[in-house]
């Protein structure tokens, strides 16, 4: 991957002026510190207790604002994660913007049937084998829970899915810390051991807090491991705004923001200069069908607010959404809401940008709308990268050769750059009687096309016999 064309540079889309923010902030840390946080961990809460957080009722922790503040300082501003072959996939910092799919997905929207069914083993290979094909998306997630794995192995089963079928780096998900110990197993003996995977980290985890301000054993216990472990995590809230956190879209992100920094203060206590990936999903509750609206213009608006924060205020890498739909099909809803969010995070400066291709606010996966929204983020990188002005774009030379009333068809600089202009895949430019001569076909029947093709064509990387003896191994012993 050619890291350099990751590096966009465009105009900034920013809400908040920097008051703003610092108010944000001071509201949040009021919350911990006033209000507290709940904390289903007795060996975190006794971390805490220690550094100078106040505790009642054994579990409800009072975060004081130096901690808070020290963990921020603490926290490392660029996280690298690396490809499987131990090249730089992705630089987290600053404006970079890098796109990926979403997991644990019960169903799967057939691209073929038409029929909204169980999300299978076989689907998760089909997946992540695409992701590998699609020159625009950059990291992989497992996309579905599939029934046909052992329920108590099924992130285990997941991930050496993930491994097995794409160089590209990943985000990934665990039940716990034993299943993510597995994965890091399996991690580790990919890239030549702990210490490697440590130096240079293939995959963040996904961990996250419940909502409103408690924090469940198990996230805690994945959170603390990945400190430990000096391997980067993002610990993201899910909010439903009006039901979870207050509906106003200031509110939600000062409830987010307290709810990640708690998450942040625990991790730096571990493990110093940890790497720590800042955000979340912020969606408001639709009070008419209850269902929380993935793609709302609030849930857009307020996630690049808490990016900005991350961003400017903390100097943190950050975690988003794009290329997600509450429609049921992949049709021009998902499509507007998709393209929207992808848009709306790319000019945000969103790092990590994750559930590309969900549906119904992420019950149901969709790879036409996966292999659509791999041309829209083509086509808004080329909108990100600007307006290149030196002397050679400027081409004051070829204006005068052409001269007034010629052309530039034959001019030896049209030739040398007019590929510099971006090419679509499926997006048609042909005139109409040349779309009709080639079947008058609309973009999702040629997605379909190309994910047939992908499927029979793209034959991803293999691991060595080596790799592949050590996951079965790691696998067998989870079993046990």
């Amino acid at each position: 991957m050619d890291l350099a064309a990751k590096r966009f540079h465009s105009t900034p889309l920013e809400y908040l002026a920097e008051e703003q923010m610092r108010e944000i902030h001071s509201a949040a840390l009021d919350i911990l510190e006033d209000c507290g946080t709940i904390i289903h961990h007795d060996n975190a809460v006794d971390l805490l207790h220690k550094a100078g957080a106040r505790v009642k009722d054994a579990q409800r922790v009072f975060i004081p604002a130096d901690l808070v503040e020290a963990a921020i300082r603490s926290a490392p501003s660029t996280v690298t994660i690396y490809d499987r072959n131990g090249a730089v996939a992705m630089c987290l910092e600053g404006r970079n913007v890098y796109y990926g799919t979403g997991s644990d997905c019960p169903y799967l929207l057939d691209s073929f049937s038409g029929e909204r069914r169980d999300f299978l083993s076989a689907d998760v290979e089909d997946a992540v084998r695409l992701v590998d094909a699609l020159p625009n998306i950059d990291f992989t997630m497992s996309n579905g829970l599939a029934p046909d794995f052992p329920a108590d192995l099924q992130y285990q089963h997941k991930y050496a899915i993930m491994l097995r079928n794409s160089t590209k780096p990943q985000v990934i998900t665990a039940a716990d810390k034993k299943s993510l110990n597995d994965i890091v197993d399996m991690a580790a003996a990919a890239v030549g051991g702990r210490e490697a995977l440590g130096r240079r980290p293939i995959f963040v985890l996904y961990d996250e807090p419940t909502s409103p301000l408690v924090h469940m054993g198990d996230a805690m216990e994945k959170l603390m491991f990945m400190a430990e472990h000096n391997l980067p995590t993002n610990y993201s809230p899910g909010i439903m705004a009006g039901a979870t956190s207050p509906v106003t879209m200031a509110g939600a992100i000062v409830q987010a923001d307290a709810e990640i920094l708690a998450g942040l203060v625990l991790h730096q206590l571990i493990r110093p200069g940890a790497p720590f990936i800042f955000g979340a999903g912020m969606s408001p509750m639709d009070m008419i069908s209850m269902q929380p609206t993935y793609s709302a213009p609030e849930a857009m608006i307020t996630q690049a607010g808490l990016c900005q924060i991350g961003r400017c205020l903390y100097q943190l890498p950050t975690w988003g959404f794009g290329g997600c739909s509450a429609s049921k099909l992949a049709d021009e809803q998902a499509v507007n809401e998709a393209a929207t969010y992808i848009m709306m995070a790319g000019w945000a400066g969103t790092n990590l940008v994750h559930d590309v291709g969900y549906l119904e606010f992420g019950l149901t996966y969709s790879f036409d709308l996966l292999v659509m929204c791999d041309e829209f983020i083509g086509q808004i990188r080329r909108m990100m990268a600007g307006i290149q002005v030196d002397r050679e774009s400027l081409a004051v030379e070829v204006i005068k050769r052409v001269g007034p009333g010629g052309h530039f068809l034959a001019d030896e600089h049209t030739f040398e750059h007019f590929r510099d202009n971006w090419q679509p895949d499926l997006t048609d430019r042909r005139t109409y009687d040349d779309w009709r001569s080639r079947g008058s076909k609309s973009m999702i029947q040629l997605a379909k096309e190309k994910i047939k093709k992908l499927k029979a064509n793209h034959q991803p990387v293999p691991l060595s016999p080596e790799v592949e003896a050590e996951i079965e191994s790691v696998l067998a012993r989870a079993k046990k």
